[in-house]
């Protein structure tokens, strides 16, 4: 390695998509030094994720970016219907159906609304907020080897425009590369699931101006129930940007003919962009973190679309490590904090990917019979699963008040994401906002005020419905209740245990 250039970097992310950046914006949030590269020598020419949920928006929230993304996603604003028919041009919106918050309204769910958003225009915006933001971005640089030392991982690098090497020394290594993620090979982790699902699929990404066809019936998805020409299709923009999912071979197909039977109109300006085939997965990594490397999204679980829960789950993965990373290196927090990363996020890699696997395409069943022994949309969607191991602190005599699946009804269990409340009547501000990028302790209005002892850890008063008088939450940074009870004086107990390590093995969760 002599004569190369050596660099370093708090926290090294090895790929520029959607969790990569996200990963990048949360570190640099908590102050964290950071450096992302991306072997593409740009963010992703196809539309691929286009819903993102709830709680992906909240983080975007907690980022100052949600107004961004949600200017960005214009051209699919009052897209969220569903639509079905023999052809697009016969086909119907479904009937409207959305699932009640706790008290009813959908506004009782969360502070932020879920977006429809094509990942080729949403991730331009992130990383440029990342850069922004101060993170180091290099597109068109690979990472070619890496070992990892006793306090650092040394990576090298291969700048793809002018061949040039470089060695890049960082902290920890954050693998956001992908389904096919050659770090997760080369630390040689197994995944485990269901594995292939199904028939082999295909999306084509064309062109088309079907803006006059469509108006009075946007749509998110229309299924397609062509006997020739059968699958669903997407609106990436509202009007010229259209996926059209189908099932077989990607090969010896006339794509442009199988496309106007879908449409069932000539369509004279259709342009085919890209063939992409692809088949059906529900696989979870066995571990997420090997030593100073941990695994974020695809590289750590791959899904059915059928959720739209695979880059959702990543941006929660980027999320909970972001706030640990930074306590680590900042000196707060001992290195075993780290260990709570593979505790909280794999079960949950594994409860989405397994509630993915469990669904269809099929738009008439969503829209008429929604299964109820699947989860509840807004577990999924809004954070409702609940971490049983991990950086806690549960109450060993409550150990049998499990959050519901089947239903969204969160009271500040621990391991749960803390419910939301509006605290102002102009609705601006949430529960959600008194934790992150700090910690926040919450007590009801009748309890004496605590005395913390620790600058980190910000004390509110609050009358909501599931803070009785009496008791007290510990908020982490990434919202979720680390501990509950009685004693505020306790919360400063827990908190000091979490900081010093004491945090996920099973003989502290459970303490």
């Amino acid at each position: 390695m002599s004569g190369q250039r050596t660099q370093t970097s708090e926290v090294l992310v090895v790929g520029g998509g959607l969790v990569g950046l996200t990963a990048a914006l949360v570190l640099r949030h908590h102050g964290v030094a950071v450096t992302v590269v991306e072997k593409r020598a740009t963010t992703s020419p196809q539309p691929k994720a286009r819903r993102f949920h709830i709680r992906s928006m909240e983080i975007f929230r907690e980022l100052g970016l949600a107004e961004l993304v949600h200017h960005a996603a214009r051209d699919l604003a009052g897209h969220d219907r569903m639509a079905a028919g023999r052809t697009l041009a016969e086909a119907e919106q479904l009937p409207p159906w959305q699932p009640a918050g706790p008290n009813g309204g959908f506004a009782d769910v969360s502070p932020a609304a879920a977006c429809l958003i094509a990942q080729d225009v949403l991730e331009p915006v992130l990383r440029e907020a990342a850069v922004e933001a101060g993170a180091a971005v290099r597109f068109e640089t690979e990472l070619v080897a890496f070992e990892q030392h006793d306090d650092e991982v040394a990576a090298d690098l291969l700048d793809r425009g002018d061949g040039g090497r470089s060695r890049l020394r960082a902290r920890y290594l954050v693998a956001a590369d992908g389904a096919r993620s050659p770090i997760r090979q080369a630390l040689g982790i197994a995944r485990s699931g269901r594995g292939t699902l199904g028939d082999p699929s295909v999306n084509v990404y064309f062109h088309a101006d079907l803006g006059e066809i469509v108006r009075g019936r946007e749509f998110n998805l229309c299924q397609i129930e062509h006997p020739d020409a059968p699958g669903a299709l997407a609106s990436v923009d509202g009007r010229r940007r259209w996926v059209f999912m189908g099932s077989g071979s990607a090969n010896d197909r006339d794509w442009p003919a199988l496309l106007r039977a879908a449409l069932g109109v000539p369509v004279p300006d259709l342009e085919v962009r890209s063939v992409l085939p692809w088949q059906s997965e529900m696989l979870v990594a066995d571990r997420y973190t090997a030593g100073r490397v941990h695994l974020a999204g695809d590289a750590a679980h791959v899904m059915p679309p059928f959720a739209a829960s695979g880059a959702n789950t990543g941006i929660a993965d980027a999320h909970n490590l972001g706030w640990k990373l930074a306590a680590v290196l900042r000196g707060h927090a001992a290195p075993a904090l780290l260990d709570s990363y593979d505790a909280e996020r794999r079960p949950a890699g594994w409860f989405a990917a397994d509630q993915s696997s469990r669904r269809t395409l099929n738009l008439r069943d969503w829209a008429s019979a929604p299964d109820p022994a699947l989860a509840h949309p807004f577990v999924l969607t809004a954070g409702g699963f609940q971490y049983t191991e991990g950086a806690l602190c549960n109450d060993p005599e409550k150990t049998d008040d499990p959050e519901p699946i089947t239903e969204f009804s969160p009271a500040g269990r621990v391991g749960t994401r803390i419910p939301h409340r509006w605290l102002d009547r102009a609705r601006t501000r949430s529960t959600l906002d008194l934790a992150g990028p700090g910690w926040a302790l919450l007590t009801g209005s009748r309890t004496p005020h605590p005395t913390t002892g620790h600058p980190g850890l910000a004390v509110h008063r609050l009358d909501v419905d599931f803070l009785p008088a009496g008791q007290s939450l510990l908020i982490r940074p990434d919202h979720i209740v680390a501990w509950r009870g009685a004693d505020p004086a306790a919360a400063t107990e827990a908190f000091t245990a979490l900081l010093n390590g004491r945090n996920g093995a099973p003989e502290f969760a459970g303490t």
